[in-house]
């Protein structure tokens, strides 16, 4: 076996099958040092410039994360490589890193699941990308954990619908009823009062 097949080998242990020869391809071309390391609590992946000490592009990210959190954890990481590559200096998840972020995405976003597409095209249709966007995408994500429960996951308001009553985790007391759903929010409201409210959708929640 070539030094080419085992680099590709071990890129399919960890990322989608259709996903390899697109990542190994990058890696070559941009000669990126590239470390599949063990499980980080602090950080899922990590980018370093070239430095005079360190004459090259180096990724990182973590081995312990499904096919496509990995393939998502990377192409983050290869954000960064892009951001500095045209900008030299600039903001870690600024303006410049999130355009470049969105690129990588629409370029590959053939190699996510189908049912991860609506998502993605909500995520990269705008900047500056949308946290509670990027949460539901990585909640889909963990769908495909070999050790997926759906009954281990946080429920959140994005899981109820019209009707449905409940107490934010955080404010336990409070009861409230989800009327619709406004693109990212959920109107909402409190039973109590009878206010209204827009919650966000990845909000963590407790079903009445």
């Amino acid at each position: 076996m070539t030094a080419e097949e085992k680099y590709r080998t071990i890129l399919g242990n960890h990322l989608p099958a259709v996903a390899v020869d697109r990542v190994y391809d990058y890696l070559f071309r941009h000669k990126v040092h590239f470390h599949i390391t063990l499980e980080r609590r602090t950080k899922l992946g990590d980018y370093r410039r070239p430095t005079p000490d360190h004459n090259f592009h180096e990724i990182s990210v973590n081995g312990d994360l499904n096919p496509y959190f990995f393939l998502w954890v990377f192409l983050h990481e290869a954000a960064h490589l892009e951001t500095h590559l045209k900008y030299r200096t600039a903001q870690p998840h600024g303006h410049e890193w999130q355009e470049e972020y969105r690129q990588l995405l629409i370029l590959n976003a053939d190699l996510f699941p189908y049912e991860l597409q609506p998502l993605l095209k909500k995520y990269t249709r705008r900047i500056p990308l949308s946290h509670p966007v990027a949460k539901q995408i990585e909640n889909l994500l963990h769908h495909y954990d070999a050790d997926y429960n759906p009954d281990d996951r946080p429920l959140t308001l994005d899981d109820l619908h019209p009707g449905d009553r409940f107490s934010l985790k955080n404010r336990p007391q409070q009861q409230f009823e989800a009327l619709e759903r406004r693109r990212t929010r959920w109107l909402c409201r409190e039973l109590r009062t009878h206010r209204q409210y827009l919650v966000n959708g990845a909000a963590q929640i407790i079903k009445n």
